[in-house]
């Protein structure tokens, strides 16, 4: 029997997660011809951009990241308005900790004229009992929390009211060279057809990329992935709310503010867990404490009891301010690259997009305007992302 005729779009963008959905959305609001493929539902739960809690901060030691932060925020609050929705609860967020080096933080801030103090650890344990610091801190009070499901629904919303269309339960299982394009197969015997590929499968790309028509030598110049299958963690507020039911202020000093910590023996987060766990404590994880495995087709969404054992004894440690045993707990998914970059790269028509390392959620609205320049031709990427087009004799 022939096959089927395949439906055709001048972008195709695979992954309706953060990146994916805000990729498709700056595509379709150019008057591009946008079909966004998803292998379930956009934010599933088994992604990366599920759930209502990601930190969003300013502080970062290199001040390219905090300046990419700052443009972030502006399309952010484009977002935002266009979807009358809210997506960024201002709570704050704390960096401490031996090998975070709060102080380096701090000059960052400053040079960008961020806001921010730079506190003894007396001084912060006074503002804040409820967390046993053991170094200086730093304090930047427009930190917060971003609803990442909330995000990717508005985004998706916009891109389809723009004209595109989005395809749930498409599950990407290789894809050719067509002339020109590419066609594109679902593990379920459909095809698309399209001028642009983006792909931007989250921890499903190390298992796609053998399938998607690269040139050997840009495949072999991308940065090595590797995906953890990480844990998190939620702790009862032992007395408030944390401030989680009012959003947050941004200046407050009672509420739980986001933090991350880095230790000599533990490097460990934490926000307020929004309505992921009923507003009633923090969420708490180890970061790249999960195990590593193939690709995300080997997820298993147990968590694992040594990792609990190691976050349960850093809340005892650390966070008296909360109940030590959590009542509630899940799995998610980091994909990273040795240097914590994102990839934004292109070969031929094809876009590869990875926002990776456990950092890329604040980043979502830039990062799909850079990978909607990529594609396009309408604008550049950093060249930090580009390693593979920079480095690949694709022939």
């Amino acid at each position: 029997m022939p096959e089927a005729p395949s439906d055709s779009s001048d972008y195709v963008v695979v992954g309706a997660g953060l990146a994916g959905a805000a990729t498709a959305w700056q595509l379709a609001a150019r008057g591009h011809q946008v079909t966004l493929l998803e292998r379930s539902t956009p934010a599933a739960h088994d992604g990366s951009s599920h759930g209502s809690a990601r930190i969003f901060r300013y502080a970062y030691p290199d001040p390219f990241y905090t300046r990419a932060v700052l443009e972030s925020k502006a399309l952010w609050d484009r977002l935002a308005a266009a979807s009358g929705t809210t997506l960024i609860s201002p709570f704050g967020a704390v960096d401490y900790g031996t090998e975070r080096n709060p102080r380096l933080l701090a000059s960052v801030l400053a040079a960008e004229g961020i806001e921010h103090e730079l506190l003894s650890g007396a001084d912060a344990r006074k503002r804040w009992p409820q967390i046993a610091f053991d170094t200086e801190v730093l304090w930047h009070p427009w930190a917060g929390v971003i609803d990442a499901e909330t995000a990717v629904n508005a985004m998706v919303r916009l891109a389809v009211g723009h004209g595109a269309r989005l395809l749930t339960g498409w599950e990407l299982q290789s894809m050719e060279r067509t002339g020109a394009g590419y066609r594109l197969h679902s593990s379920t015997g459909e095809t698309v057809d399209a001028g642009n590929v983006v792909i931007s499968a989250g921890g499903w790309l190390p298992g796609l990329l053998g399938q998607l028509s690269l040139p050997p030598g840009f495949l072999a110049a991308l940065p090595e992935f590797t995906v953890r299958q990480e844990q998190a963690f939620h702790f009862k507020y032992r007395d408030h709310d944390g401030g989680a039911a009012s959003g947050g202020t941004g200046r407050g000093t009672t509420h739980w503010p986001t933090f991350i910590h880095k230790a000599a023996d533990i490097q460990a987060y934490g926000l307020p867990g929004g309505r992921d766990a009923g507003f009633a404590g923090q969420k708490v994880a180890e970061y790249n404490g999960g195990k590593l495995i193939p690709s995300a087709r080997e997820q298993t969404g147990e968590v694992d009891p040594a990792n609990r054992r190691r976050v349960v004894d850093y809340v005892r440690r650390y966070l008296p301010g909360l109940d030590p045993e959590p009542y509630a707990e899940t799995t998610c998914l980091f994909t990273n690259t040795p240097g914590e970059d994102f990839v934004i790269d292109r070969a031929e028509n094809l876009t590869v997009l990875s926002p990776c390392s456990g950092h890329g959620a604040k980043f979502a609205p830039l990062i799909g305007q850079w990978a909607a320049d990529l594609a396009t031709g309408a604008g550049t990427v950093p060249g930090r992302f580009r390693m593979a087009s920079s480095t690949a004799v694709t022939t």
